[in-house]
């Protein structure tokens, strides 16, 4: 085993001042250090090109992890994609006038889903969920939502952590705190799991009277059944009901446009983020135009859902997706990883499934002493140069990497296979604390 310490360089310094001057330490929870490496992780990047992060120290890292919690599926720093954002700021970003590329985005979107009529546009998945979700409410008049999956922040979903009494609250999701939402809220969403169709049935039945909308992601950690998608398309098309299909993660992966169109299944609202943009802030709502156009009776404005970075982006980065048969590529190298992980559990005796599509995988452990186990994996790929976890977000970028992970994953999983059949303490093997659990999802 690797004893050499990792030094603590100005990356780690800056979060620790960071933490004194933001609440968190940082904007996003999937990004604190403490979610990886406590105390060591290099916390801030200097540049990034293609699967390569450099720290504040000059360090390099290959990303093998979250690749920027999924938004990079051409790689970071796109030259493409950055020419269509330079070309976008020298003609001016944002006036009083429109960018033109709202209709030709509107257009690209709408021949990709013919399903589709209409287009609205945010900056944020989450916010781009929560217009969905108002103009569900907005059509129907009715005010509960049924979900399944992770749907972002905003006080519609998270309420769904709220209970009857509040010593419950936080226990539906954990990690998820609803402090802040209002109480009111409580029962308005409803939760039900992916898959189970007699979960759904049972819920629709008891709640589908004042149901605005069935809100879900359309795959994540497994396939769909057929069945469970008739199922709920029938019963929201029955009970005039809006079906809304969250897209943000899985959209634009494994095939041009929402993950849906694989499994025939037609929503009445898709929402899109993160990859068809490749790393700049961009969202898209798209639906029939009998259920978009409730936007017109409900305020839904802002201003910087207007500028024209995020449209240039998109428009380039799904062009790029098209011309270089992304999809194609992200699945290759995805199941490169589910193939050596697989044969990495065999060969190192450490239990784990893999979960999740090749476009996004994920080991699932299950054993008492999991996050020391996984920080020592963390800590130990560190330390050999890369940025990585138990999750793989695949990218053309990881193109030629792969042999090379899988050999230092390898190494280090034959190491904790060492550990756990020695029934040797994992926290001992760590240079500093275990990292920090993340919030469980709901699906």
């Amino acid at each position: 085993m690797n004893k050499t310490p990792i030094e603590v360089g100005n990356s780690q310094a800056l979060y620790q001042r960071a933490k004194q001057l933001i609440p968190g330490g940082t904007q996003l929870l999937s990004k604190r250090p403490e979610m990886f490496l406590p105390d060591l992780w290099p916390a801030y990047y200097s540049e990034a090109k293609g699967c390569k992060v450099t720290d504040l120290d000059g360090k390099e890292y290959i990303d093998v992890g979250l690749m920027g919690v999924g938004t990079n599926l051409l790689g970071f720093c796109d030259e493409d994609v950055d020419n269509a954002v330079i070309k976008a700021v020298r003609q001016g970003t944002n006036t009083t006038l429109n960018s033109p590329e709202e209709v030709e985005l509107a257009e690209l979107m709408l021949d990709l889903h013919p399903w589709a009529e209409m287009v609205r546009y945010t900056r944020t998945g989450g916010e781009a969920m929560a217009v969905a979700v108002r103009i569900a409410r907005a059509s129907t008049g009715k005010d509960k939502v049924m979900f399944c999956g992770y749907h972002g922040w905003h006080d519609w979903y998270i309420s769904s952590n709220l209970a009857d009494d509040k010593l419950g609250d936080g226990h539906l999701i954990p990690g998820l705190e609803p402090n802040g939402v209002p109480r009111a809220l409580l029962n308005s969403s409803i939760p039900f799991t992916y898959n189970d169709v007699q979960d759904f049935a049972d819920k629709i039945e008891k709640h589908g009277k004042d149901m605005a909308a069935v809100v879900m992601e359309s795959v994540r950690n497994f396939e769909p059944n057929a069945d469970f998608f008739a199922a709920v398309r029938a019963e929201t098309t029955k009970r005039g009901i809006i079906l809304i299909v969250d897209e943000i993660t899985a959209g634009f992966r494994m095939n041009i446009g929402g993950a849906h169109l694989r499994y025939n299944l037609e929503p009445d609202i898709a929402v899109f983020g993160k990859a068809f943009s490749n790393g700049y802030p961009m969202a898209a709502i798209i639906g029939k135009k009998q259920f978009m156009e409730a936007a017109q009776t409900s305020f839904i404005s802002s201003l910087f859902w207007t500028e024209r970075i995020g449209l240039a982006a998109t428009l380039a980065t799904i062009k790029k997706m098209q011309k270089v048969d992304s999809p194609a590529r992200v699945i290759a190298v995805g199941e490169e990883v589910q193939a050596g992980w697989k044969k990495i559990s065999a060969s190192t005796g450490v239990d784990f499934k893999v979960l999740g599509f090749p476009a996004i995988s994920a080991m699932g452990i299950s054993h008492p002493k999991v996050l020391a186990y996984k920080t020592y994996y963390i800590q130990e790929m560190l330390k050999r140069g890369y940025l990585a976890t138990i999750a793989f977000y695949a990218s053309c970028a990881h193109e030629g990497y792969v042999p090379d992970y899988l050999r230092h994953t390898e190494e280090i999983f034959g190491e904790i296979g060492e550990l756990m059949k020695s029934d040797a303490d994992p926290a001992s093997f760590l240079q500093g604390p275990q990292c920090h659990a993340g919030f469980a999802r709901l699906t």
